[in-house]
């Protein structure tokens, strides 16, 4: 028997009333800063999004390591300097519990390094990142990709300088960028001492050369997007000046040019 027509004037079925795909659950953040300004803001920030959700709020690393543990969060940003229990000190208390990552105006070398030793699952300083690229990072936390802001780069990166570094180094790495293979690492070193020069000689600016260090270890646009906290976008267009400034068309070519490999160079010279 075959279904009747609905009576005259019944209104049409509305679309909501089809099943929808389900929507994912959202980040679940604790947020540890001592300054009560930054925490709210963030707070403000982060809980007005439909994707992500303030779970705590804590003023150092005890309060951070309770919420914590009472609320099992899938992220937990953590300031560097707060009073009573830091957050360096906290680090190995929290990471069993959660990703941290550590959102801080903190940016000295020792400080970037000992966070990421003890664990730390990503390092931005304030100021070098935007409030979508903030957004993307904790989604990328949660899910094993990691970031880190130029000044945490930069502080890696200088460690490379020293001798028989390269090891220690790898292991201080986050997932998103310990894609860079021990080979790359081992080419970074010495570049990472001669950036300056090149610098000059090539007319780069100090972005241009962080980005032209990193292609020459062979990592992809996205893994130096990564390291870098920067779109591929924006990351394509520095290369393409790059290129233009060494009298490249390759990666390759550009690579020899900074490495000083290239037939002709003169690296050291003058």
């Amino acid at each position: 028997m075959q279904n009747e027509p609905p009576p005259p004037g019944t209104p049409p079925t509305p679309f909501a009333l089809f099943p929808t795909a389900p929507q994912p659950d959202p980040v679940r953040i604790v947020v540890a800063d001592d300054n009560p300004v930054i925490r709210a803001g963030l707070t403000a920030l982060l809980s007005g999004r439909e994707d992500i959700t303030v779970v705590a709020e804590a003023a150092d690393g005890r309060e951070a390591y309770e919420a914590a543990r009472r609320h099992r969060p899938d992220v937990i940003l953590l300031d560097v300097r707060m009073p009573g229990v830091d957050g360096i000190s906290a680090l190995p208390h929290l990471v069993p519990i959660a990703p941290v990552l550590m959102l801080t105006y903190s940016g000295e070398p020792e400080t970037v390094r000992e966070a990421l030793r003890r664990g730390a699952d990503g390092y931005l300083v304030h100021g070098e990142f935007t409030t979508d690229q903030l957004v993307t990072a904790v989604k990328d936390t949660k899910e094993g990709r990691s970031h880190i802001t130029p000044t945490a780069t930069a502080a890696l990166l200088a460690q490379l300088r020293e001798p028989g570094a390269t090891a220690h180094v790898t292991a201080q790495l986050p997932a998103a960028v310990s894609t860079i293979s021990p080979q790359g690492l081992s080419q970074l070193q010495p570049l990472v001492g001669q950036s300056l020069s090149d610098r000059s000689r090539f007319q780069l600016s100090a972005r241009e050369a962080e980005i032209m260090d990193l292609i020459a270890t062979g990592i992809t646009n996205q893994q130096i997007a990564a390291a870098c906290f920067i779109s591929e976008k924006t990351v394509k267009n520095h290369i393409n000046r790059i290129f233009a400034k060494l009298h490249s068309t390759s990666r390759s070519e550009a690579a020899a040019k900074w490495l000083g490999t290239a037939p002709g160079s003169n690296r050291g010279v003058g």
